[in-house]
């Protein structure tokens, strides 16, 4: 199993029944929901539902946007003669003739000019035809959908690997940090030890017990176990969800802010330059983890 991205592209295109072709083109990009943006001809509006119904059966997350193109042919209005508008027309030229005896009589094409004489056809929508058109539109967006899935899960096998190659970058440093924690009550009686015999001249009046308690005191403020503990669940939590099926986006952005908790502390608590560059280093890893954890469905 592989991870899916947020990211992709996919073209489809098709032809209506009417010989009509179109273009589906889709694109998506990092979203914390499913966000679907259509932009679509005039008349085509009324697809808007079962469009969002389809990408919400394939998709859970992602910024999409649906793009529809058609090629619609430029017809040339076809003008019909209003028999009646004729008629009247006529019928005032008549009239005007006999008002007006020897007067010139009107061209035909002035007549067919006159107001309402012709007028542009009025193509009467066949519903039966309209569906088909957008049945064939509808059946090309699925044909999208799958493809947009296919780049998806393309992209989430490379991504795959990266957030694998993070996590084995983490709990090395983990392991760098366990084996540096482990040093340190050595490294507080050490120093505690310098600073009193510089303190004291070199003279020892300190009790070997009171030194130790000191020592103890020491440790118990930086002791980072706990940190280390849950960072390693962490890194193994995560392992686990990129070998998960289905979206796992939203459960491993939360679980790179608990690293990030944890790398966090244990800085505060670092009690050498050793511990506090790998803390260091430990939240420049998580950083690049949240990052590409961003792009996971």
């Amino acid at each position: 199993m592989s991870i899916r991205s947020m990211t992709g592209f996919s073209r489809a295109t098709g032809t209506m029944p009417d010989g009509t072709p179109f273009t589906w083109e889709l694109r998506s990009v990092n979203g914390r929901g499913l966000d679907l943006r259509l932009r679509l001809p005039p008349g085509m509006d009324a697809l808007e539902t079962p469009l969002r119904e389809a990408a919400g059966t394939r998709f859970s997350r992602g910024n999409i946007t649906a793009n529809l193109s058609v090629k619609r042919e430029e017809r040339t209005p076809k003008l019909v003669l209003d028999q009646a508008a004729l008629d009247r027309a006529l019928a005032l030229v008549r009239e005007l003739a006999e008002r007006m005896p020897g007067a010139a009589a009107p061209r035909p094409e002035a007549v067919l000019g006159l107001p309402g004489v012709l007028r542009t056809e009025i193509e009467v929508p066949d519903e039966a035809a309209e569906a088909a058109r957008r049945a064939s539109v509808m059946e090309g967006f699925g044909e999208a959908l799958a493809d947009l899935a296919t780049a998806r899960a393309a992209e989430g096998a490379r991504l795959q690997v990266i957030l694998a190659t993070l996590l084995d970058e983490i709990a090395a440093l983990r392991g760098q940090a366990v084996a540096e924690a482990a040093r340190q009550p050595e490294a507080h009686r050490a120093r505690l030890s310098a600073a009193l015999a510089e303190l004291l001249d070199g003279e020892r009046r300190v009790p070997e017990e009171r030194l130790a308690a000191e020592v103890a005191l020491l440790a118990a403020k930086s002791d980072v176990r706990e940190e280390l503990d849950r960072l390693g669940a962490h890194v193994e939590a995560a392992r686990a969800l990129l070998a998960e099926a289905g979206p796992v986006g939203r459960k491993l952005e939360f679980l790179t802010q608990e690293f990030g908790r944890e790398a966090n502390t244990l800085g505060a608590k670092s009690g050498s330059l050793a511990l506090t560059r790998i803390s260091l280093e430990l939240k420049a890893a998580i950083e690049r983890l949240r990052e590409q954890a961003a792009n996971v469905e």
